[in-house]
């Protein structure tokens, strides 16, 4: 074999592990100090991207013969839109920077820099999300079916709303532990296909077993109500929306941030900082 085809070959091969904890670090440590312009501009298209595939999971589970099985696998392949987008296209999701906790726990970055990163990118996925919300309601996406599809949603955001803060707590580290291993795949993979692949599997996983992902209500919730009775209903029911987003985003901090981040740290950057 020549050494063209050699170099070829090794380009096309995907990076250890411990080459994957140190491109998570570095990257963790570029998104830390980004721009805050910038951050905010990336975040709001991450929760757009994230309602995007949560409006065609919506579209998809609208007249499905039953709440579990293929459906459901089906239903999460649809969903895996929304992290496809934001790692391909790019953009700045707060449940994936929950592995920046690896760059921090290196002590490459401080924790106000970690938690400046998180906290405008919640605000900037919450602004994407709402605003997906509006546009979906203006173009009649739950219309579709003769209010079928609004129908779905009301019945998705009501399941959520129900949740004991204990079971969304849990289904929100579950959740954040899939997708997180994802994105850690993603820095796995070489090309586009590899990376449409890392994410399919975790992300429709994560969906068909209902686990709760905090980007993902900030427009399934919304949407919901309001597609079952107006914008009243839905700030009525302001209350019940942080009630559920508030458990699941500190379980999707645990899952991510702990149950991947800290623990890949663990195994393969603890005491080798920089290195």
């Amino acid at each position: 074999m020549s050494e063209s085809q050699n170099t070829l070959g090794h380009a096309l091969e995907p990076y250890t592990p411990a080459e994957i904890a140190k491109r998570v670090e570095t990257a963790g440590v570029a998104k830390a100090r980004m721009a805050a312009p910038q951050i905010l501009m990336l975040a709001v298209l991450a929760g757009a991207f994230i309602a995007l595939g949560g409006m065609v999971f919506t579209l998809v589970m609208t007249g499905a013969d039953s709440a579990v099985g293929i459906d459901r696998l089906i239903g999460g392949i649809a969903f895996s839109l929304g992290l496809i987008l934001v790692v391909v296209a790019g953009a700045e999701l707060f449940t994936g920077n929950n592995l920046i906790v690896i760059a921090w726990a290196d002590r490459r970055i401080s924790t106000f820099e970690l938690l400046r990163n998180w906290g405008l990118v919640y605000l900037g996925n919450l602004a994407g999300a709402f605003a997906m919300v509006a546009l979906a309601a203006l173009a009649g996406v739950p219309d579709i079916g003769g209010g079928a599809v609004g129908a779905t949603a009301a019945k998705i955001a009501q399941h959520k709303l129900a949740l004991p803060f204990g079971q969304a707590l849990v289904s929100g580290i579950l959740c954040n532990l899939l997708v997180c291993l994802a994105i850690w795949m993603c820095f796995g993979a070489r090309r586009v296909t590899g990376k449409v692949l890392c994410i399919v599997f975790p992300i429709s996983a994560f969906v068909a077993l209902g686990f709760e992902h905090s980007v993902a209500n900030m427009y399934l919730i919304p949407a919901g109500l309001i597609a079952e009775s107006g914008l009243g209903h839905a700030l009525a029911n302001l209350g019940g929306f942080l009630g559920n987003l508030v458990p699941v985003t500190l379980g999707n901090i645990i899952g991510g941030g702990v149950l991947v981040a800290v623990v890949y740290w663990v195994i393969y950057r603890q005491g080798r900082p920089g290195t």
